[in-house]
């Protein structure tokens, strides 16, 4: 399986230097995609083709040819992810239309060569028949595995995301029991499986992140409007920003692992072969002009990290060999499964006249996984037992 994990290094300032260099020339390369293919647009009426493009770029940047290719592989992918999502319906997608100054640099394949000490020399390809000489930088917590791709990146600094074959295989899928999971915003994950186990997976901590972060940008926020444009204490509050989205991404991050991992566990002792995912996309879109949604809550929804809980579901659940499924979950959280009425309520439990009561989000999941097996919502004929995680 392919694994990544970031490698802080160190280096000469002159190499320092020609990193920084590698980043705006790839920039320059993203930049010059979206010219040709604009111009290939405007004169033939089609998309560029692949093999075009890479014709077009080849040899014109002092990168290594394998570097140029990945930067013109993401704008072809950026371009066919924006097509997929406006033939889906998505109105507010544009297709890659923004130049940069800065860009990921890409080694891969024979771009790179590594020694036993740690010792990383990053080629630079040849131009005008002379091989450039490459760039060493001095790591040492790579990973012992095939290492298959290393990608320049920058946060607050610069480091290395190494890409590489960890050597383990996916487990082979066996059915078994089914889940249904129900995301939300205060509990990140809420699932309910048809034995009667059930599992809240808390969210408190990454919206206190979340709120503890918006509070301290908009402190500095305040701050820097009074200052000029540009002057140095201007630019200090822009650091300051950009050091607070740094922290808060990275244990944002951390906390949405935990959860995902805690769940992933929970599921492989209660031999589940089947996750059901409720999918809440559209619903933190648009939430200032639904005239029901309040500021506060318009930025909680807006603060919602569903799409990095799916994706980290999606591949730590295949390591176990289960399968995740993604179902409708429009009305699984106000339709009583015995007597079908449909009501909101205000309160975490969920409560009908007639009878019915569960937590609202276990309701949720059991909407869910209703759905998903019977293919309408109906009653699971099992007490719940509900077991409750916090993230530290």
């Amino acid at each position: 399986m392919i694994r990544a994990k970031k490698v802080y290094f160190r280096a000469s300032k002159t190499d320092i230097d020609r990193l920084f260099a590698c980043n705006r020339e790839s920039a320059l390369v993203w930049n010059e995609c979206l010219r040709l293919a604009k111009e290939y647009h405007l004169e033939h009426k089609k998309w560029m083709s692949k093999s075009e493009l890479q014709k077009q770029t080849k040899g014109k940047f002092h990168l290594h040819s394998q570097s140029i290719q990945a930067v013109c592989h993401k704008y072809l992918f950026a371009r066919d992810s924006s097509h997929q999502a406006i033939k889906k319906g998505k109105t507010t997608t544009r297709y890659p239309y923004k130049k940069k100054k800065h860009y990921n640099t890409k080694w891969a394949k024979d771009g790179f060569k590594i020694h036993p000490n740690g010792k990383i020399e990053l080629s630079m390809g040849v131009h005008n028949g002379k091989r450039k000489k490459p760039i060493v930088v001095h790591a040492s917590n790579l990973p012992q595995e095939n290492i298959k791709e290393i990608e320049l990146c920058y946060d607050n600094g610069l480091y290395l995301a190494v890409s590489f074959e960890d050597g383990q295989e996916n487990k082979p899928y066996q059915s078994s029991h089914s889940v249904g999971v129900d995301m939300g915003e205060i509990h990140t994950l809420s699932a309910f499986c048809e034995n009667g186990q059930a599992l809240i997976v808390t969210g408190r901590k990454i919206r206190s992140l979340h709120r503890f972060r918006n509070k301290k940008l908009a402190e500095i926020q305040r701050l820097q409007s009074k200052c000029r444009k540009g002057s140095r204490q201007w630019k200090k509050y822009q650091r300051a920003k950009q050091y607070i989205l740094s922290r808060s991404e990275k244990q944002l991050q951390d906390a949405l692992h935990k959860a995902t991992r805690n769940f992933v566990e929970w599921c492989v002792k209660q031999s589940i072969s089947d996750v059901y995912v409720g999918n809440p996309e559209g619903v933190q879109r648009n939430t200032r002009k639904k005239k029901k949604t309040n500021r506060k809550q318009a930025q909680k929804l807006s603060n919602w990290s569903f799409g990095k809980v799916k994706d980290y579901l999606k591949y730590k659940l295949a390591q176990d060999g289960i399968k995740m499924h993604e179902v409708d979950e429009s009305y699984t959280s106000q339709t009583c499964p015995v007597c079908r009425r449909k009501q909101r309520v205000s309160s975490r439990n969920y409560v009908c006249s007639c009878g019915y009561h569960e937590h609202r989000d276990v309701h949720g999941a059991r909407n869910i996984l209703s759905r998903a097996i019977y293919g309408e919502m109906l009653p699971f004929d099992i007490p719940t037992k509900l077991k409750y995680l916090r993230i530290a």
